[in-house]
C-alpha cells in the first residue's frame, strides 16, 4: 500500500496534527500542533502504534519532555 499524508484540523480550520497513514493506520513521523499553530508534540508510529521518542514542546518551540513508547 501507499503512504499518504494525512492531516486532522482543528474546527477553527487550522492545522491539528499530520503524519502518514499505511493502510489506514499512522506509519511513520507525525506532528499535533496548537490552535496558534505552534508545534506540541512530535513521534513515531509504526502500523499505528506509538514507539520511540516522543517530545512535547512548549509555546516558544522549546522541547518540555521527552518520553519513550
Amino acid at each position: 500500500m501507499s503512504e499518504q499524508l494525512h492531516k486532522v484540523l482543528h474546527r477553527n480550520g487550522s492545522l491539528r496534527a499530520q503524519g502518514p497513514v499505511i493502510a489506514g493506520e499512522p506509519d511513520g513521523y507525525w506532528e499535533w500542533f496548537r490552535l496558534d499553530g505552534t508545534r506540541m508534540r512530535s513521534g513515531y508510529f509504526e502500523m499505528g502504534k506509538p514507539v520511540g521518542e516522543w517530545v512535547t514542546y512548549d509555546r516558544q518551540g522549546r522541547l518540555v519532555k521527552t518520553t519513550q513508547r
